[in-house]
């Protein structure tokens, strides 16, 4: 197996952090930029650009609906606004005005919602998003992406800052492992596989692409060739590397840090089954909100930890088997 990750695997920064300092980086060369934030602009390190750019910003304090329709004005303006939250209060008290001020205006705005999944942790499941890329995914002519690593988030960042139409950006609160070395490129659609296994792949985004990876150097271990792809962009969805993965390698496991159905799972076994069916397992949160608990409790006690996609793993070669073995002559 060919892998494209280092070994071990080093703790970076959390992906909020990466958003936040991207997002001052991008200020000093688009002055058209324009940041928003709910009153948490120290959580999801939007301050960062605030005191560099203080005629720049708008804290909006705790209402995000207003947040949204704000950000569709300043886009309106010809301005290109980042709007920030948790993306629990943000999918969910701003739904409305994504919806309809966002959507179907077909606005230039970006909206980044933070400490994002259950890796929130012990502040519970008011604030744990575990729907956020389901709803974001719903409305038309979004972009919905879900980066790994710190690398990956500045890259996303600064595609959303060139692309144009609206864009939802996941990023969490826990430190995540790095993945992709400076420089590596982004492009929204567009997949990244990172290892070449031929049985079994893994297609994973957010945090659970760092433990898709370890997963696959275990299962290397025992003789089984693991393809780990990113599949950062939601929405485009890249089907043509979730098609090759699929005749390549004959099985799929899914697995994120949210509702599997819907989610990531859903999205690629829509694409799955209409490419190439094949089998497939998904690693995800159960039709279940989660309890507060410190974030390495809560990935063990709703099955998202390398044992899980191991168990995915061996359970959809088992299928891939039997398959096999019904259509040989």
């Amino acid at each position: 197996m060919i892998k494209r990750w280092p070994s071990p695997l080093e703790l970076g920064m959390a992906t909020r952090e990466a958003y936040g300092r991207a997002l001052a980086e991008l200020g000093e060369e688009n002055p058209r930029i324009v940041v928003l934030d709910a009153d948490l602009s120290k959580s999801t390190y939007t301050g960062l650009f605030g005191k560099k750019f203080k005629d720049r910003f708008f804290d909006v304090g705790i209402a995000e609906a207003n947040l949204c329709s704000i950000a569709a004005g300043l886009a309106a303006g010809g301005f290109i606004p980042f709007a920030s939250s948790f993306a629990s209060f943000l999918m969910c008290k701003g739904y409305e005005q994504l919806r309809v001020c966002c959507a179907y205006m077909e606005f230039n705005v970006n909206f980044v919602g933070s400490h994002a999944g259950i890796t929130l942790g012990e502040d519970g499941p008011s604030q744990q998003s575990i729907e956020d890329v389901a709803l974001a995914c719903c409305l038309p002519g979004f972009t919905v992406a879900v980066p790994a690593d710190e690398v990956a988030t500045a890259a996303l960042v600064r595609a959303a800052a060139e692309h144009y139409g609206p864009v939802y950006l996941r990023v969490g609160r826990p430190k995540v492992p790095k993945l992709y070395s400076p420089g590596e490129r982004f492009s929204f659609g567009r997949a990244k596989t990172l290892s070449d296994g031929n049985d079994v792949t893994v297609i994973a985004n957010g945090l659970m692409v760092s433990v898709a990876c370890q997963a696959a150097e275990l299962a290397e271990r025992k003789g089984i060739h693991v393809r780990v792809v990113d599949c950062h962009t939601a929405k485009p969805l890249d089907e043509a590397t979730i098609e090759m993965a699929a005749e390549e390698t004959g099985a799929i496991v899914t697995a994120e840090e949210h509702l599997s159905r819907p989610g990531l799972g859903t999205l690629v076994a829509q694409a799955v089954a209409k490419r190439c069916p094949v089998p497939m397992e998904f690693v995800g949160l159960q039709d279940t909100f989660a309890e507060s608990g410190t974030s390495e409790e809560l990935l063990r006690a709703y099955g998202l930890t390398t044992d899980h996609i191991l168990w995915a793993i061996d359970r959809v070669l088992v299928r891939k088997a039997k398959g096999a073995a019904v259509v040989s002559p």
